[in-house]
């Protein structure tokens, strides 16, 4: 996604959210939801980072601005329930509409389908969202580093601490990583993808990883296809692995992420 796009993108978002007041309610359901998952036990998106062995997220993703529509028909619920029998550790939804063609209630359909932690991929830029996240059932949140502010990090990171929300803080690896390492954040995602040219640089996860400070779970994201591409960033210090169109776009996810896993690590 070029860097046009990001902004356009963030743009958007903040229009439909201005367009859309926020249910007076909201609040309240987030908090309930929070207290409702803690005392049905969390699913921890960290704890599943830190297992022994290869952990993939694995991504429900409709379409993107670059590929276009990536799976019909596309059930969410389905592919998450093969994402698990193929031995993923967690499930990634992404509900973006406009440029993703997703839906904030695939969350709850998916979370009730699987027994893993699910994760909400979108372009959270609000504290409201971040209320809608907890209120959906996720069980953890990407928030992308590039379109925050420090101050705008710091308070979204606290109130997901209060949701019960774990979350992903994603770099490019194009980017300084100083804002996500000061920011506290324990699981620092890298994405592959080039913002200027889509190019999609393995080598440059592999370098930004390095700086990463330890007792931080790391997570690589975008470009990989085979297990060797996870062994190498495993080896690394890579922690999990969050893989999008290469499931999506398969015939059989489940056997395409038994493939990726089978390679000792």
């Amino acid at each position: 996604m070029a860097e046009g796009i990001l902004h356009t993108i963030v743009r958007a978002v903040e229009a439909r959210l201005e367009r859309h007041p926020a249910d007076p309610g909201l609040e309240e359901r987030a908090y309930e939801a929070a207290a409702a998952r803690e005392r049905a036990g969390l699913r921890s998106l960290a704890n599943a980072l830190a297992a022994p062995g290869a952990s993939i997220i694995a991504e429900c993703k409709h379409a993107s601005p670059s590929a276009g529509v990536l799976r019909t028909p596309f059930d969410p619920v389905e592919l998450a329930a093969a994402y698990e029998r193929g031995g993923a550790r967690a499930i990634s939804v992404v509900t973006e509409p406009d440029f993703f063609g997703g839906d904030p209630a695939w969350i709850a359909a998916v979370r009730t389908a699987v027994s893993l932690p699910v994760l909400r991929k979108d372009f959270i830029v609000s504290r409201r969202q971040l209320l809608e996240t907890a209120a959906l059932g996720a069980d953890a949140v990407l928030l992308i580093s590039r379109i925050l502010d420090a101050g705008t990090l710091k308070e979204l990171l606290a109130l997901a601490a209060d949701l019960h929300l774990e979350v992903l803080l994603e770099i490019f690896c194009d980017e300084e990583p100083a804002q996500a390492v000061n920011s506290g954040a324990r699981i620092i995602g890298v994405n592959a993808r080039d913002l200027a040219s889509f190019a999609v640089d393995l080598g440059a996860v592999e370098r930004l990883g390095e700086q990463l400070p330890p007792g931080r779970l790391r997570v690589a994201e975008s470009g990989m296809r085979t297990a060797s591409d996870l062994r190498r960033l495993a080896g690394a210090g890579y922690d999990g692995f969050l893989i999008g169109e290469r499931l999506v776009t398969s015939n059989d996810p489940a056997a395409t992420l038994r493939n990726l896993l089978d390679l000792p690590f």
